[in-house]
């Protein structure tokens, strides 16, 4: 408490003096309940009173502040408010409405600076004092967009794991190297995984930490392996414009893994080191990265400059399939294969690029749910781009379809297909009936 007792001191006979104390157990009776607001609120600090003992004048010639620790780390989304005590029956002398005689009061008090772990309170007049955290309530369209989040993250979730069998199973062309493909559809799948259920661990801190963690480490994941399919088609396509032989196309395994994860590592590791407290509850009520400090450019960034290079990536590829679209009508062949590269290319690059710079602009209902629609089905997406426009892939598909109808295609060709038995009798039983004509 920070108080000017001179002041009193003058106009109370010279002396004067204050008596501070805080209320152990009190904020239970006294609760955030008696704060009339429509967000939602709860106690943020010990209950405690300052009295002037002895004085007859307690008006004060300045306000008085008060530095209160938090209880807990302030969210994103709260705004901690200072209150007082206020008995209208003392005050006024009669008595009201239960409601209306007592209730925390934000008269006469203010907040003259606030951070995460205390805040300081100034009020022109001293009483019981506490502090009430108040979070927004969220807006009434909220509850549609977090069900058709989850049902929307659900279907993508599926064609994730399709995307990613096929990729496992699927051995069509020994030539094609899967690898950043695979590993782009198993960290975005496990980033959509938690984002759906990050929500449910906001309340416990040390969770939500651990799990903030693993998103960045996804998320960064995802776009390095974004960038390096980029990379892996625009060597391909380089190749055949060259015309070249090879056995496999695009980088190798050692270095795909030790790009796409390596360098997430690093960024996480290093993120962690500067401010690990940046991860944990957001005020979008998830586990990720916190505001404060601009700690969430330790995602932003990598991910602006990921977009970046896939700008590049993606009009050095256009430049290489240069001779081969200024020619395109000289080979129907040529000019498919061509037209479905490119179409890939442009494909991969809306579906996971342009959806996060959507996110950025999703300020009303419209681009919100258009951001969740195109967010939320990356997995839809690449498995029509990668699986269901690949023919090799269609032809997997329809072997393992048939499959399950081996058995009773064998049993239709025992029927239909005459045995060697049977084609090694019918000659002789040919020359017994010549026979039979001769005699």
């Amino acid at each position: 408490m920070d108080i000017n007792l001179q002041s009193l001191a003058k106009n109370n006979n010279g002396s004067a003096a204050a008596a501070f104390m805080i209320l152990n157990g009190m904020e239970s009776l006294l609760s955030h309940q008696y704060f009339k607001t429509e967000n939602k609120t709860e106690m943020y600090s010990d209950v405690f009173t300052v009295i002037l003992p002895s004085i007859h004048n307690t008006n004060l010639t300045e306000p008085v502040n008060f530095t209160i620790q938090h209880k807990k780390k302030v969210p994103e989304s709260g705004i901690v408010t200072c209150v007082y005590w206020e008995d209208k029956c003392e005050n006024n002398g009669e008595a009201g409405k239960e409601g209306e005689a007592m209730r925390w009061s934000v008269e006469g008090c203010w907040v003259a600076y606030s951070d995460e772990n205390h805040t300081v309170c100034s009020c022109s007049h001293l009483s019981t004092f506490a502090l009430i955290m108040q979070i927004g309530e969220p807006p009434p369209e909220e509850p549609f967009l977090e069900w058709l989040n989850r049902m929307c993250v659900i279907v993508g979730l599926f064609f994730f794991a399709l995307a990613i069998l096929t990729f496992l199973l699927c051995s069509w062309n020994a030539k094609i190297n899967n690898t950043a493909r695979l590993h782009l559809c198993l960290s975005l799948s496990l980033s959509h995984l938690l984002l759906l259920w990050s929500d449910r661990y906001v309340e416990h801190e040390l969770a939500c930490t651990v799990m903030a963690g693993l998103l960045h480490f996804l998320l960064i994941a995802s776009f390095v392996w974004m960038q390096l399919e980029a990379v892996q088609l625009y060597l391909l396509v380089r190749r055949l414009s060259k015309v070249q032989v090879i056995q496999r196309d695009g980088l190798p395994k050692p270095l795909l893994y030790l790009i796409g994860y390596g360098v997430p590592f690093v960024i996480v590791g290093i993120s962690a080191l500067v401010y690990s407290d940046g991860y944990g509850a957001t005020e979008a009520g998830v586990c990720l990265l916190s505001r404060r400090r601009n700690f969430n450019w330790a995602l932003t960034g990598p991910v602006i400059v990921v977009i970046g290079f896939n700008w590049m990536v993606f009009c050095a590829t256009l430049w290489s399939l240069r001779p081969t679209l200024a020619n395109m009508k000289s080979d129907i062949s040529q000019s498919k294969d061509t037209r479905l590269i490119v179409f890939k290319i442009l494909a991969q690059f809306v579906i996971l690029g342009c959806t996060w710079i959507i996110g950025l602009y999703k300020t009303n209902l419209f681009f919100h749910v258009l951001f969740i629609l195109m967010n939320s089905q990356q997995g839809t997406f690449l498995f029509i781009v990668h699986c269901l426009l690949n023919k090799e892939v269609r032809e997997e598909y329809k072997r393992w379809l048939t499959c399950s109808c081996g058995k009773d295609s064998a049993v239709v060709v025992e029927k239909d297909v005459p045995s060697v038995s049977e084609d090694l009798d019918k000659p002789e039983e040919q020359t017994d009936q010549g026979r039979k004509d001769d005699e």
